[in-house]
């Protein structure tokens, strides 16, 4: 189907905007295939409003609501009308007055339609071109390849495997992995077969101190009769030496790991699994997490609420304390990893997300390099992109869409509100900014960008994704106004970075959930004063110390000619 199939009514004139911060516009609204633009018509005035319609995470169309946006009522055109309210994936909302009533439920339907458009080929990311990227060029920063030429130490035990090249052992693993030498494809295709999903473990890091190890997987699969399977045994086995211990960090209850027996599902038993020792810590996942967001939206958008009453609705959506079990349990993960000298297996039941989160932190804590811009953004790439987080489903909506929740989750946006407590505590340990954060939180909902379509590689690759979008992760680096993304007051530190979880030290991301707020704006207005003072101070510096380099260059040059003339005199 074509896009002006769906377009009934493409400009409409004399329509009255409100955003966030600014007053009432009246101007041009125009709908694209992909986009909703909006351009200011008052003289000298170049404002303009674009907006990608995968962004539209629901909408609302009145003709009699009006009343209830006052700051519209002396901008309201004569006629009939009808008001549409855009509440944004990014958390943001519109509110656009439409003269004509046909006009108003024509833009509505149009905007309803191209923002849940199904076919990967047909989102934007297929379409943009912008200046400075060439199709075809290095996509992406990182690969299960160049991993492993980090891991040298590791070369005698562990080895690259293309068990997966065709994606049939398992659809959700990029098709290249790292395994156990000892393990041989094989006794991996029949481990998978024993794992939910047929994700077996794998290798994710190795610790740069003591070459321990963190790996991940999903669930092993005993079931009722609690069956085994020699070939994961021998997997496990061949991870750690045969006189060190191992900890399986199950993300689940004891009694939700108990249950799932029911299903299938179950855990690594003590009598089988001899060197290994399991832990259970339990993450919230799912229609939790999603309904967590939700609430949390819900309190941060009604400014009439009291202190007692906000409070109150910010306890009870628990997001709080999602982040602080998040954090808990990564800091366990690093804690065996660095303190214990243990290497660690995580896993829940899919694989797909708590374990992404706390195998992503955990990394953040223990290696500088993750914490550096680049090696932040190649960790995300290795551990979600390609690691198989179900982007596609789990985003595809945000915290206020009205449509019944079926595999959205926010694992993603909790991984980088847990960053950004990082962030907040060691400020001067990371080195890409808020502002990274918050454009990584924008663009795996709607995104000019191909790096989050999609659910795994192997849907990637089907679609060409990599062929005919450009990559997410190279523009960032390329950026011309890449130093927004960059921390001023980073200083690079070789030491592992342990969050404090205590409730006073889990602060709200006011970032991101109070972005539209005169609180966030004023907050903004701060930090680039900050950067601007941290700058200026550092072009001063490098003045001085170059003006130091020419001083003591010139009094090298003049003792050198010293010397020389008392050697003359000398002779």
């Amino acid at each position: 189907m074509e896009f002006s199939e769906h377009i009934k009514t493409a400009n409409v004139e004399d329509v009255v905007l409100t955003v966030p911060f600014q007053n009432p516009r009246r101007g041009t609204l125009c709908v694209t295939g992909h986009q909703l633009l909006f351009s200011d018509r008052e003289e000298q005035s170049t404002w303009q409003l674009l907006l990608l319609l995968r962004n539209v995470d629901a909408i609302e169309k009145s003709v009699e609501n009006l009343l209830e946006y006052p700051q519209l009522r002396k901008q309201r055109v004569t006629g009939s009308s009808g008001t549409i309210v855009i509440k944004c994936k990014d958390l943001r909302i519109l509110q656009l007055d439409i003269p004509g009533m046909e006009e108003c439920l024509n833009i509505a339907s149009s905007i309803e339609a191209l923002s849940s458009l199904e076919s990967v080929t047909e989102m934007y990311p297929f379409f943009y071109r912008p200046q400075g990227l060439r199709l075809g060029e290095s996509w992406g920063l990182s690969s299960p390849e160049k991993d492993y030429t980090h891991t040298e130490r590791l070369w005698d035990r562990w080895r690259l495997s293309k068990v997966n090249w065709d994606y049939s052992v398992c659809p959700s693993y990029p098709d290249t992995v790292i395994v156990p030498h000892a393990v041989d494809d094989d006794a991996l295709v029949k481990a998978a077969r024993f794992r939910q999903g047929g994700r077996f473990p794998v290798l994710c890091y190795c610790h740069h101190r003591n070459g321990t190890v963190i790996m991940r997987s999903a669930q092993p699969l005993p079931g009722a009769n609690r069956r085994r399977c020699k070939e994961d045994e021998l997997l496990l086995q061949a991870a750690i030496c045969d006189s060190e211990l191992g900890y399986v960090v199950d993300l689940r209850s004891a009694q939700q790991a108990q249950q799932a027996r029911m299903t299938g599902g179950g855990f690594e038993s003590k009598s089988c699994y001899r060197p290994w020792r399991r832990l259970h810590r339990h993450m919230e996942r799912g229609k939790v997490l999603q309904e967590s967001l939700i609430k949390l939206v819900e309190a941060c958008g009604d400014s009439s609420h009291s202190m007692d009453r906000w409070l109150s609705k910010l306890e009870n959506s628990k997001w709080l304390s999602h982040v602080h079990s998040a954090l808990s349990t990564a800091g366990l993960v690093a804690e065996c990893v660095e303190r214990d000298g243990h290497s660690v297996l995580v896993h829940g039941s899919d694989g797909t997300d708590s374990t992404l989160l706390v195998t992503t932190l955990a990394q953040l804590i223990l290696d500088p390099e993750c914490r550096t811009f680049r090696g932040f953004l190649r960790l995300l790439e290795r551990e979600w992109v390609q690691a198989g987080h179900p982007f596609r489903h789990r985003c595809a909506h945000s915290a206020h869409s009205h449509a019944r929740l079926r595999q959205e989750c926010p694992s993603f946006l909790l991984l980088l509100d847990c960053v950004w407590q990082l962030w907040h505590q060691f400020p001067l340990a990371l080195e890409f900014s808020e502002a990274l954060l918050l454009q990584l939180a924008q663009d795996a909902y709607a995104s000019d960008y191909g790096t989050f379509l999609c659910n795994n590689q192997h849907e990637r690759s089907a679609f060409g994704v990599k062929e005919n979008t450009h990559c997410l992760f190279q523009f960032l680096l390329r950026c011309s106004d890449g130093d927004q993304f960059l921390n001023p007051l980073y200083e690079p530190t070789q030491l592992s970075i342990w969050p404090s979880v205590h409730p006073q030290s889990i602060q709200l991301w006011t970032g991101l959930f109070l972005r539209w707020t005169e609180h966030a704006q004023m907050m903004d207005e701060a930090r680039e004063e900050i950067r601007s003072i941290v700058k200026e101070n550092r072009t001063e510096k490098m003045e001085e110390d170059e003006a130091l380099h020419k001083l003591l260059t010139h009094r090298d040059v003049l003792t050198s000619a010293e010397n020389d003339m008392d050697e003359l005199t000398i002779l």
